[in-house]
């Protein structure tokens, strides 16, 4: 990876999601790549970024690309490539580890286990993210985003969110 690479996924990091502003898209996973040519002839260099969103029909995609494009072209990059891979699907099991205690330090119980295992929701045991209950109750199978779970725990008797294991 040469600097300038190096330097886009800096940027890209500090790019929230619009859905869970504490994750930033690096942390969910979605950037796939970043490759830099500079062509030799002009001195022009290209920046084609390939991600996938968390799911094909994300609401959130317009905002994030508008993000990226804002930020590399504030950082001096005019010649940007966005490439969305909708193959394969994204995974939770793409989401860094740091981006999982964000999430709970959010308050929002991070997802459980790989996406093969295949668990049902009302299977699991969910670690309430407020006071570290085990003894929580499924409440939906849907929260805010279809991507989250309502759950409520019965320690503490916050509802929370988990996101789903897909």
């Amino acid at each position: 990876m040469n600097e300038q690479e190096q330097k886009i996924w800096q940027l890209l990091d500090d790019i929230n999601d619009p859905e869970i502003p504490v994750l930033s898209i690096i942390d969910l996973g979605i950037i796939r790549s970043v490759t830099v040519n500079k062509h030799m002839i002009d001195s022009v260099q290209e920046v084609f970024i390939e991600y996938t969103p968390t799911y094909s029909a994300c609401p959130a995609v317009d905002m994030i690309n508008m993000e990226i494009r804002s930020s590399l072209q504030a950082a001096g990059f005019t010649n940007i490539t966005l490439e969305q891979k909708l193959f394969p699907s994204w995974t939770t099991d793409w989401m860094s580890e740091i981006g999982k205690e964000k999430l709970k330090k959010y308050g929002i119980a991070a997802p459980i286990g790989k996406s093969c295992d295949n668990q049902l929701l009302t299977d699991l045991t969910i670690d309430c993210p407020q006071c570290g209950s085990k003894q929580t109750t499924l409440v939906s199978a849907f929260s805010s985003t279809a991507c989250k779970a309502l759950f409520k725990c019965n320690t503490c008797l916050e509802p929370f969110d988990y996101f789903k294991c897909h």
